[in-house]
């Protein structure tokens, strides 16, 4: 079905839609074992997508498919940023709730004290590096979808408090007040309404998982953490052809032991099998233990 909305070559990266290293069976397997206070666990995806090796009858798990969610105008969609947008929606869902994308696993007990401030207020973990602005790009063209969304996002953060530098905050689990982020997406209206009419990440995107924490920071609404908390709650690993760089990612983490890290497949169409059978021992060896949510 991809193939027949795609429309550049952007569009059939494998990245975005394999599942080669079963990465979400090891991070249920870790939250189960690290957070057991999550109460209740929705799982958004494609209908009739489902892990064959899922208990879709488990008490605590929900799967969510996203015409349960998303207008059928807007359906089938490929863009991440679209389907993110729409979270607030999912029929259910706590007032708030912790985000997890499907490369993410916990590593170390987290607690929901690691998400929020002795005040209340939601954690951000921003990162040093600073975010691309639309004036910093060279050329849109030939600019990856993802800088594209965040120089559109900070240009709607800009017009909106001044101009300012932001870090990413990608690649960490996110909690969402849901009345916060559909404010957001009631802020900006056009930006979503582009966001949501584009079947594939395109130009005049916004990314919300990165847009959310930062309007949250510039309103006063959320605390950035210190780079010492940030250094030992985040974990990444980019999964890469270039073995030797996975390599080095997953011997960092074991070395470190984040609370929390992320496998990002950076992988081309055909994986590096060294850089594969690296990543499931990493894998085995941090969540080895069957969770209740796999089949018997």
């Amino acid at each position: 079905m991809i193939k027949s909305h795609a429309r550049a070559a952007p569009d059939l990266d494998p990245a975005r839609t394999r599942d080669n290293l079963d990465i979400l069976r090891y991070g249920l397997r870790a939250l189960e074992r690290h957070a057991p206070w999550v109460n209740r666990i929705f799982l958004f995806t494609c209908r009739p997508q489902v892990p064959v090796w899922l208990d879709t009858a488990h008490p605590r798990l929900t799967v969510i498919h996203h015409d349960e969610a998303i207008p059928a105008d807007l359906l089938p969609t490929f863009n991440s940023f679209a389907i993110i947008s729409h979270l607030h929606l999912i029929p259910s869902l706590s007032d708030t709730f912790l985000y997890l994308e499907d490369d993410m696993l916990f590593l170390r007990e987290v607690s929901l004290a690691d998400f929020r401030a002795n005040d209340g207020r939601p954690l951000v973990f921003e990162g040093s590096a600073r975010t691309p602005r639309h004036d910093t790009i060279r050329d849109p063209r030939s600019e990856r979808p993802w800088n594209l969304a965040l120089a559109e996002s900070n240009r709607l953060l800009d017009e909106a408090f001044g101009t300012a530098p932001r870090g990413y905050v990608n690649h960490v689990p996110l909690l969402i007040e849901k009345a916060a982020w559909q404010a957001m997406v009631e802020r900006f209206p056009q930006a979503f309404a582009a966001t949501r009419s584009s079947r594939f990440r395109a130009a005049g995107n916004v990314a919300p998982e990165y847009l959310y924490p930062q309007l949250m920071l510039a309103q006063d609404k959320a605390v950035r953490v210190s780079r010492k908390r940030l250094r030992q709650s985040c974990g990444y690993v980019p999964l890469e052809d270039v073995w030797p760089v996975t390599a080095y990612a997953l011997w960092q983490t074991r070395r470190r032991q984040p609370q929390w890290v992320t496998l990002n497949d950076n992988f081309g169409r055909h994986p590096s099998r060294v850089a594969e059978r690296m990543a499931f021992h990493f894998l085995e060896r941090m969540a080895p233990q069957p969770s209740s949510f796999e089949r018997v």
